[in-house]
């Protein structure tokens, strides 16, 4: 059974990721990105403005058609070269050792297998390649994870497969990677819907 409209879907998830409080989060992080980039759910395209010279070339992984058609309409304001793929995150259409930085912005709470989508990132970044990361997921106060718990089966039905209790940190380690930065808080709003996390992590 089909909970939302998949037009209408794309457009409500690109006007509430518009927030400003998540605008600083994406300066940090994308500031970051250098060489050969991956973007796994560039969704509408909301950070490609941010992105530096640093990063050369952008390739931005998306299986949404309307989400990517909206990313398209970004393209004059990249300052670096962006190229937009229709693609899984858990079948990365790219070769091995090929991308310098993978950039993930509230993107691995709706990956249906997040663990191989992370296996998959490991796959294509090279030996010196850095993992960029914001996400929200598990908080670490156990009453705000219990009702993340009980929230996620009843939420991700209408929010396009999101999970709210994802331990994003647990996740980036099981996959073979060395997290050398990580920083956590709540955004303002309702804490089981808010706690994120920021990093950078490194294959082992």
């Amino acid at each position: 059974m089909r909970f939302y409209d998949e037009r209408v879907l794309p457009r409500l998830l690109h006007f509430s990721m518009r927030q400003a409080p998540l605008a600083e989060y994406r300066r940090r992080v994308l500031e970051a990105a250098d060489g050969e980039v991956l973007e796994i759910g560039i969704g509408s395209g909301l950070n490609v403005p941010f992105y530096r010279e640093a990063a050369r070339h952008v390739i931005g992984l998306e299986p949404s058609p309307a989400l990517l058609a909206m990313a398209r309409r970004m393209g004059p304001k990249s300052r670096v070269p962006l190229q937009l793929v229709r693609g899984s995150a858990e079948s990365i259409p790219l070769d091995p050792h090929s991308i310098d930085t993978v950039v993930t912005t509230w993107t691995l709470c709706s990956i249906r297998d997040v663990s191989a989508a992370l296996l998959e990132v490991r796959r294509v970044l090279k030996p010196s390649g850095q993992l960029l990361f914001v996400e929200h997921g598990r908080s670490t106060d156990a009453q705000v994870w219990r009702w993340q718990d009980r929230l996620t089966p009843v939420w991700k039905r209408f929010a396009g497969g999101c999970h709210l209790n994802r331990p994003i940190a647990q996740l980036v380690e099981a996959a073979g990677f060395r997290i050398d930065q990580l920083q956590t808080a709540y955004l303002p709003g309702p804490r089981p819907l808010t706690f994120m996390y920021e990093g950078r992590a490194r294959a082992r």
